[in-house]
């Protein structure tokens, strides 16, 4: 177990933004053998493995077994995770301070962002032969170069009593001191051109995350729990790839995918999204490649299953008020199976039933969470994908305390049952 959260550590280190979350996962299984195929071309398919880069963001992998039709299961998380986005001209100057235009992506915890060292991480797009020929590049500076200061308790003696903080005025970060406020000098340009290796006039335009650089760890008198920033959703993504490279070692039979969506955050609405059409074109695609037609499709998703892999809310051991009296999830519990009257997480009760046997035959702990009737909770993109591409679904996650503060906690056991209950449901005949 301590190696598996190793791992998991290690992975989410590495994904620093969306783009280095595809990036980071798409080598994976690259080095496992996987197939890389592009959107811009027709696919011929057979038996085998294959990964498809989705506009940078999304990851989209399938395994085609020697009976495709045996079987059509899809695993779904999302890339990206509550953070602080750069925006265009970002330089601004007060008395000899330059900070950054930022502003903020997702629901963040804003003063868990406060007086942490920040990175930067992301794509830069530089110029080309023509307006269609422009060429992207992966950036992390992989070290802080960027830091939002508290102020002190002096200045504002109410503060322990709470502070609303302006987004626009008070999340500002500064990256360093101009001696000559009436400079044109563009510090963050010179920066993202000294990352990538070009002159600042070959920048185009970028999407630049800020994150912090503090590694995750194991805490606790025995190390019970695991502190991280990107738990919410990095864990599911690495359950996803556990699962496909469960389908490919044993050779299973049917059709296996695990699509990484982006901007679950944000509401799904895009292109790269839960709520676009996305999932239901490349699952056609996969179909039209093997010579199958849409009643086989439609056939199959009837009989088909997917489950939607997002973080839930733990008990917190100093408000357990804010959970459900019966349906409380707690941390080393195992998989949270999540359930919603109002369908904002994806199930029904034969799904349910479903993922219960799932967990029991992969051996994997599992609990229920529903929510405190008096609280609307959150929601997640399995009710969204489904609808879009519509066959039986349920959602899961693992436990977190702390869920969109800049570092999250989870138990030390859970991405284990997760990891267990992927590979027996992509990676099992």
């Amino acid at each position: 177990m301590e190696q598996e959260n190793q791992k998991l550590l290690q992975y989410i280190s590495a994904c620093t933004s969306p783009y280095h979350t595809v990036d980071t996962s798409l080598q994976m299984l690259l080095d496992a053998g996987y197939t890389e195929l592009s959107m811009e071309e027709q696919w011929s398919l057979g038996e085998g493995n294959y990964v498809v880069n989705v506009f940078g963001t999304t990851l989209f992998a399938f395994h085609v077994g020697n009976n495709p039709r045996n079987t059509l299961r899809i695993a779904s998380a999302h890339t990206d995770f509550p953070a602080i986005r750069v925006k265009p001209n970002p330089i601004t100057t007060v008395k000899g301070y330059t900070k950054l235009n930022v502003e903020m992506y997702g629901g963040l915890i804003l003063n868990t962002w406060l007086d942490r060292p920040l990175g930067a991480a992301g794509t830069v797009v530089l110029k080309g032969q023509d307006a269609f020929d422009v060429d992207a590049v992966l950036v992390d500076t992989k070290r802080p170069i960027a830091l939002i200061p508290n102020l002190a308790i002096h200045m504002n003696r109410e503060m322990n009593d709470g502070v609303k903080l302006s987004r626009q005025k008070h999340m500002l970060p500064i990256i360093m001191m101009t001696p000559d406020e009436e400079s044109e000098y563009d510090a963050w340009t010179t920066l993202l051109a000294e990352e990538v290796g070009c002159q600042p006039e070959e920048i185009l335009s970028y999407e630049m995350t800020l994150y912090p650089v503090e590694q995750g760890c194991t805490v606790g008198i025995h190390n019970e729990f695991i502190s991280s920033p990107r738990l919410d959703n990095l864990t599911s993504c690495y359950g996803c790839l556990e699962g496909m490279l469960a389908a490919q070692k044993n050779q299973v039979d049917g059709i296996r995918v695990a699509i990484l969506f982006d901007n679950e955050e944000v509401g799904s609405r895009t292109k790269q999204g839960g709520a676009g059409m996305i999932l239901p074109l490349l699952v056609e695609r996969i179909y039209r490649g093997l010579g199958l037609t849409r009643n086989e499709l439609d056939a199959d998703m009837g009989k088909g299953f997917m489950i939607s892999s997002d973080v839930a809310h733990g008990l917190h051991p100093n408000f357990s008020e804010k959970n459900d009296i019966t349906n409380f999830p707690t941390l080393n519990g195992g998989v949270t199976l999540k359930l919603a009257a109002s369908q904002s997480y994806a199930g029904d009760a034969k799904a349910l039933a479903i993922v219960k046997g799932l967990c029991e035959e992969a051996n994997a702990d599992y609990q229920l969470y529903v929510n405190n009737s008096d609280i609307v909770g959150g929601s997640t993109v399995g009710s969204i994908s489904s609808a879009m591409f519509p066959m039986r679904t349920m959602d899961i996650g693992l436990p977190l305390l702390g869920m969109h503060s800049v570092r999250e906690t989870m138990g030390a056991k859970d991405q284990r049952n997760l990891n267990l209950l992927m590979q027996h449901f992509l990676g099992d005949l």
